[in-house]
């Protein structure tokens, strides 16, 4: 615990409730994909009437159409937030070659819903796609014959996800006459391409040329082709692209060829070479010219040296699978090592399971299909909507941020982002924009979904400007009011025993809202678990925990909010070097609020008899008017559990403060003195539940 949280001062106080709080009852847990609420697929930006014209209707976007990027795609850079297309445009339904034409080339953002097979006309034909556009695929519907996409110089946020782009062939297999590419980019940026099936042309699938950036190409089916995929046509090394879990099949070269790339990035790809039919690789994944490649976890099947690289390239393998492969298999190189987690989280899949999970989950989804609709948006607004995040390409997001992303600024009703049994090694942030956000794990357990990340308070920052402090920290960080999450597990894996240089307070959840709902989670950390902040120096946070876990050694429930933590477990952890010692909380309160409030729960945890507080007194800044506050009644104390069990902390005497009991129970428990204040009847009769939360009853929604 040192001076670099955040500060609290006097604000005003809350309005007391005498009455009875009636908790919502506790979600039961659900089978993996069936949720309590909401449907399979929001319908986000659609116009509240549909339009005259059948090819043009205004129609409710897939809820893959509101989603936003992973791998470099998601950076910050060049005046671009990520990659979200045309999320803030309308959305529109078109069936013809003229309607996808008029809308991919306009100067509006937009999103276009592909609702049939269209023909291009003349054959090759590339459709120029101006930028801030999603073009999408009505579940498998979506097919463009004969031609495909053309993004030029400057051309940006685009996102092409869930087509078919096929038949271009022109009957010439290492055709150089037709340049007839599925998705072909000259110096665009900020580009998504994901789940499409791109096959059978002319010259290339996709070709990504000079100094295409900021490139992420996810979960698409590439095969019958000479050429896959080719990035490069320039002398400059500015490039950054990620590809990841695509099956490239039966294709000879560019499985891609990467030329002159900073920083690219492959992960989870299955290359398959299939025997006994005519076409034959000649090579696999290529680190061309000066390119800086990480290479992860593929699978690379059959294939004629499948990994290759120039004596001016660097190539760094790891974990990688090769079955029946024969030719070269190269890395090595004098490039600067680099890591990927510097630039964006991601989660490595097991390369063992890479071809199974890619023959199911590439390629176009028929999950994510549309229909138009005349529901008002009133009546919409009114019913939660549903995302699902499944890490293996079988919901709408991969990725638990990506559906954050995708719900809208100032949405007015209840978004439920559910999320599919997995370990999601990913950094999430729901911004105070964006309130109304259920984050919920699906499994049968809590434990079936883990949010996990590994920052702490020393941790540099990846764009050099220092370290990442307390708060930044945060694998999950809230700042969105009447925000929720159930049946999950928020974890910070910081190893401290490895990082003995850096400052080790390490956040799994932080909260700075209003109306925290935390039902049947886990928070598990260290040095500072969960951090219950609120919004500014002025503003009222509260947070109700329930049903529930949280696990840490140091500090581990702290901050200024007015939080309840009910009917649960905190298990106390030791230190990194085998040692008891720690505080379960450490309240920062401001002097008119009420802080820290644990009840009807129970502490133990495998530590040595006598090692904890149960908290200090944190005056964060030196603030002397703060008044840091924690009661625990009702609740079951263990052996661990100091017979003083109070403690100063920064120059300031708990006694000053606010800190006591009530019947609590175990070996932990003891009576009243100087140095255990225990409430009296009529003191605890103001100390419940309810008047931590004054008019806010949490309910399940």
């Amino acid at each position: 615990m040192s001076a670099h949280r955040n500060s609290g001062t006097s604000r005003p106080r809350h309005r007391r409730r005498r009455t009875a709080l009636a908790i919502g009852v506790p979600l039961a847990l659900t089978a993996a994909g069936t949720l309590a609420y909401g449907t399979d697929l929001g319908l986000f930006g659609a116009d509240a009437q549909a339009r005259a014209s059948a090819a043009t209707a205004a129609a409710a976007a897939p809820a893959w159409a509101t989603a936003t990027a992973d791998g470099f795609a998601s950076v910050n850079a060049l005046g671009q937030n990520g990659t979200y297309g045309g999320r803030d445009g309308k959305t529109v339904t078109v069936k013809t070659l003229a309607d996808l034409e008029k809308y991919a080339t306009a100067a509006e953002p937009y999103v276009i819903v592909v609702a049939a097979t269209i023909t291009m006309d003349p054959v090759g034909k590339e459709i120029k796609v101006q930028s801030d556009k999603t073009i999408v695929g009505s579940g498998t519907a979506g097919h463009i014959v004969g031609g495909g996409f053309f993004l030029g110089q400057g051309v940006h946020n685009v996102i092409i996800r869930n087509l078919t782009i096929r038949d271009a062939y022109q009957g010439v297999w290492n055709d150089k006459e037709h340049d007839y590419d599925g998705i072909q980019m000259d110096g665009a940026h900020h580009v998504w391409i994901d789940h499409n099936d791109i096959r059978h042309m002319a010259d290339g699938l996709i070709d990504s040329r000079k100094d295409t950036t900021y490139l992420t190409v996810s979960w698409n089916k590439l095969s019958q082709e000479n050429k896959a995929f080719g990035i490069g046509w320039t002398d400059n090394v500015t490039a950054d692209i990620t590809i990841h879990h695509n099956w490239i099949r039966e294709t000879e070269q560019r499985n891609p060829s990467t030329d002159n790339v900073a920083h690219a990035h492959l992960y989870n790809n299955f290359l398959e070479d299939v025997a006994g039919t005519d076409i034959t690789s000649s090579y696999g994944n290529y680190s061309r010219g000066a390119t800086n490649m990480v290479l992860e976890n593929s699978y690379f099947q059959g294939l004629t040296n499948p990994v290759v690289r120039d004596a001016t390239a660097t190539l760094v393998q790891r974990g990688n699978v090769f079955s029946g492969t024969t030719g070269k298999n190269e890395s090595g190189g004098t490039g600067a090592a680099w890591d990927p987690k510097t630039y964006y989280a991601y989660t490595l899949d097991k390369a063992a399971d890479v071809p199974a999970l890619l023959k199911s989950g590439a390629g176009p989804r028929s999950s994510i299909g549309t229909t138009a609709t005349t529901t008002t948006a009133t009546t919409k607004a009114a019913a939660a909507t549903t995302l699902t995040v499944a890490k293996d390409g079988s919901g709408q997001y991969t990725t638990v941020q990506a559906a954050v992303n995708a719900v809208p600024a100032n949405n007015p009703a209840r978004v439920v982002i559910a999320v599919k049994p997995g370990t999601y090694r990913e950094l999430v942030k729901v911004p105070s924009n964006k309130p109304h956000v259920t984050i919920q794990g699906t499994g049968g357990s809590r434990k079936d979904t883990t949010i996990v990340y590994d920052n702490a308070s020393g941790t540099p920052k990846p764009d050099g400007s220092g370290t990442y402090g307390t708060g930044g920290s945060a694998t999950v960080a809230v700042d969105a009011d009447d925000f929720q999450a159930r049946n999950l597990t928020i974890s910070n894996d910081f190893d401290e025993a490895a990082h003995q240089d850096i400052a080790a307070q390490a956040v799994a959840l932080r909260t700075s809202a209003d109306k925290v709902f935390l039902d049947s989670v886990i928070i598990s950390g260290d040095q500072d678990t969960l951090l219950v902040d609120t919004a500014a120096k002025d503003k009222l946070g509260r947070v109700y925990l329930t049903n529930s876990y949280v696990v840490g050694n140091t500090d581990f429930i702290f901050g200024r909010a007015t939080a309840v933590i009910d009917k649960s477990v905190i298990t106390l952890k030791k230190r990194w070097n085998g040692t008891s010692a720690g505080y379960v909380t450490a309240p920062s309160t401001a002097a008119d609020r009420k802080g820290i409030l644990i009840a009807n729960s129970t502490v133990n945890g495998d530590v040595s008899d006598r090692s904890f507080f149960l908290g200090r007194n944190w005056h964060a800044g030196g603030d002397a008017t703060l008044d840091p506050q924690t009661t625990v009644r009702n609740t079951s104390l263990s052996a661990a559990i100091k017979t003083t069990p109070w403690s100063d902390m920064g120059g300031f005497s708990w006694k000053d403060d606010r800190f006591a009991e009530y019947k609590n129970t175990g070996a932990g428990a003891g009576a009243a003195s100087s140095d255990r204040p225990l409430l009296t009847d009529a003191q605890a009769a103001a100390q419940e539940v309810a008047d931590w939360l004054g008019d806010w009853t949490p309910t399940a929604s």
